[in-house]
């Protein structure tokens, strides 16, 4: 088995101690008394496993056919944390949901674990739709889907090529080929980049030839003085009871980071470019007022076709609408996906 390191000192620190934020309702492992939970898997077109949670209203009638919605989970995250939150909430209106693990996450399959591979992430979505549109309950017109944070962009570049998609809304949605090549607003210098692109074609090298690993980026596992607001705001979600989650047979110390010789697929990956071709079926992009974040889906919404609408959550960031019920626009979702799947 090769061995792991990371590329920063400060990953390799002991979890640091901090309250977690609770404020405004957080609630990442809510269960509902509402629904059905079921494990599910299905394979993709490349005739890997992929893992979800189906839930179905215990209301529902069977016996007829009925919408279905869709969720995915922020980028090195699993669908235990948020997407999991957000299937439920959208069950309890009535829709059959299904939260997914990513490729090469979670409970789904993929080797390496952490690979960044953005096709194979949004084919997980289309294989949903092969997976839901064979239900007999579920109506394979009124398929919906949800991204969270970077599966924002994986259903959108899904959803390009997939038109069984009938109403695709994102949440603090992450732009990660853009988020990679650019960094926040712009940060990133070309030298920079190429960097970045130089040492993880190094590590090619290494991880061939039977070398360790690396993993890059991912979410710091101790605060210093010198955190940044950003880092502060993802510790207090994936390092803290509030949201950590580690899937079973994984490590605390590898949630969150994708391989370092892998990363830099997001640097090919243009998920906005056509994204006028959707049109015109309905797109929803929903950003928080204060969230870092919010420049992807004023960039997303700019370009989209129509019908297109976005909704800024008054005093909420980009974390806060991964699990803060109170912030979260449930009402604006369930209107949404109402209207456009009935």
């Amino acid at each position: 088995m090769k061995k792991i390191i990371m590329t920063l000192a400060i990953l390799s620190s002991p979890l640091g101690a901090m309250a977690a934020d609770l404020s405004n309702g957080t609630d990442n492992f809510y269960k509902s008394d509402k629904v059905t939970a079921q494990k599910v898997t299905f394979k993709n077109q490349y005739k890997m496993t992929v893992a979800g949670n189906l839930f179905i209203p215990k209301n529902l009638n069977k016996n007829t056919k009925n919408p279905a919605i869709i969720v995915g989970h922020p980028m090195g995250a699993v669908k235990e944390q948020s997407a999991n939150l957000y299937a439920q909430k959208l069950a309890d209106q009535g829709f059959v949901t299904l939260s997914l693990d990513l490729s090469f996450w979670g409970e789904s399959e993929g080797q390496p674990r952490n690979a960044v591979l953005p096709d194979v992430y949004s084919e997980a979505f289309s294989a949903a739709v092969d997976f839901l549109g064979t239900r007999p309950f579920t109506d394979r017109e009124r398929i919906g889907v949800l991204g969270i944070c970077g599966s924002g962009s994986f259903v959108i570049s899904a959803a390009k090529i997939d038109p069984r998609m009938k109403a695709i809304a994102t949440v603090s949605m992450y732009d990660m080929g853009a988020a990679n090549r650019n960094a926040l607003n712009h940060s990133l210098t070309l030298e920079q980049r190429k960097k970045i692109i130089k040492e993880a074609a190094e590590q090619r090298y290494v991880e061939f030839s039977g070398g360790e690993a690396k993993y890059t980026s991912g979410t710091v596992h101790k605060l210093t003085e010198n955190s940044s607001a950003i880092e502060r705001e993802f510790y207090d979600f994936y390092r803290t009871p509030r949201g950590e989650f580690t899937p079973e047979g994984g490590s605390p110390k590898l949630t969150t980071h994708p391989t370092l010789g892998s990363n830099v697929k997001f640097m090919n990956f243009y998920p906005s470019v056509d994204i006028e071709t959707i049109s015109p079926r309905p797109m929803l992009f929903i950003t928080g007022e204060t969230a870092h974040s919010r420049e992807f889906s004023e960039e997303a919404y700019k370009l989209a076709g129509e019908p297109k609408e976005l909704y800024i959550v008054p005093g909420a960031g980009h974390v806060d609408l991964y699990d803060r019920v109170n912030l979260i626009p449930w009402d604006k979702l369930t209107a949404f996906f109402t209207e456009n799947l009935k």
